[in-house]
Parts: structure tokens; sequence; C-alpha cells
């Protein structure tokens, strides 16, 4: 089967390995998850499951979101999100079915898909990585972001780099490793950093480069 899981992400620690190297790690609550729907080519065009993360009360439950989470005798849950699957892995899994930690191993290799933390407004060094100008006394250009372009066609291109809103986006972290997994408390230790803030919702799954670790 495809693997995959929802998570939030806990914070930052080190461990030792059995060598004696001492690896930094991201802590991630990986699961519980439940299959809350079946996705199939016949139906939708396309073959995948939907898992849904994090408990909810009743009472912030819509009535369509509360009749689609009774049909996989489900309470509401916060989060939701697909993976696609094969035609195969669709028939083997079944609505209400639990996702846990235990879906990955130690060795592993997988990709992090979140959020990254909000930075504001920020300037053109920071957001772009420009350079700044003479410091020397005279100089009127220092942090400023210089030509906006040609003087012929009078206005701005798209896409040029400019100061603006950083942070927020979408941001996939490929081919990291799985250094432990804790079944008993829904805890996956990953190698590195993974994108987002403490407490942000992380998906979980197999990498597609499919690199074996070292």
């Amino acid at each position: 089967m495809s693997k995959g899981i929802l998570g939030r992400k806990v914070g930052m620690t080190q461990v030792f390995v059995e060598n004696g190297h001492l690896i930094p790690v991201t802590v991630v609550e990986a699961g519980p998850c439940y299959v809350v729907q079946k996705k199939t080519a016949a139906t939708d065009g396309y073959n995948a499951i939907q898992v849904g993360f994090g408990e909810k009360r009743e009472s912030l439950a819509n009535k369509p979101e509360k009749g689609h989470f009774q049909k996989a005798q489900q309470k509401p849950l916060r989060f939701l999100r697909e993976f696609k699957v094969s035609a195969d892995d669709v028939e083997g899994y079944q609505l209400g079915q639990e996702i846990k930690a235990d879906v990955f191993q130690s060795g592993d290799r997988i990709d992090v898909v979140g959020v990254s933390r909000g930075k504001g407004f920020e300037g053109m060094i920071k957001r772009h990585g420009a350079r700044r100008g003479p410091m020397k006394h005279g100089s009127k250009y220092h942090h400023r972001t210089g030509s906006l372009g040609a003087k012929g066609p009078a206005r701005v291109f798209k896409g040029r780099k400019l100061p603006g809103r950083m942070g927020g986006d979408r941001v996939t972290v490929q081919n990291l490793e799985i250094v432990r997994v804790d079944v008993d408390k829904n805890m996956v230790l990953v190698k590195g950093a993974v994108p987002g803030a403490k407490k942000g919702l992380l998906i979980l799954k197999a990498s597609v480069k499919g690199v074996k670790a070292k």
C-alpha cells in the first residue's frame, strides 16, 4: 500500500543513534488518522483515500460535514486530506480504518508537506537574497529595490522581485529520513527540519525519489 499519514509538528530536539552520532530531529505527532472516504476511477475519475485527523467538537461541524463523517461511522475530524493510491490499494482500505504511526519504520524516506512560517512584510535582501548598496558616506542606495525595468514599456513586468509578504506558503521538503518511530505515543522523529510552526499540520508520505537511507 502507498504510505501516508497526517501529523502535527511538536518541535525539535536531538537524539543519539547507535553509532554515537548526535542527530537533530523534528518530533511529529503522527496520527491516529481515519479513512473517511474512498475514491475510485469509476466514480471520481481517480483513485485516492480521504484521511481525517484531529479531534473536533460536534458543535463546530455543520450538517453536510456530520453526514459525511457518519458514512464512515466517525466523529467529526478537524483536518481532511487526500492521498492518491493505486486501484489495488484503494480496495485494501476500509472506511473508518485507523492509520497509526507504524505505517512508517526507522530508515524510511519521506516527503513532508507543510505551511511555512509567516514572516510578514520583508524587504529585498531577506525575501529574495538581494545585495545591499554601498554603505559609504553620501550613498542613498542601501536597501532599495533598484531598477524596476526598462524605460520604454513604462510599466513593471509581472514576476519582478519586490518587497512584500514573505512566508505562509505550502512547502514540500523531499527525501527526509525517519530516525525513530514510537507507536505507543504516535510519535515520528524526522531527521532535520520540516516546514511550519509548532502545532502546524504536516503531511507525511513516502518519498517520490525513493532513495534508500545509508
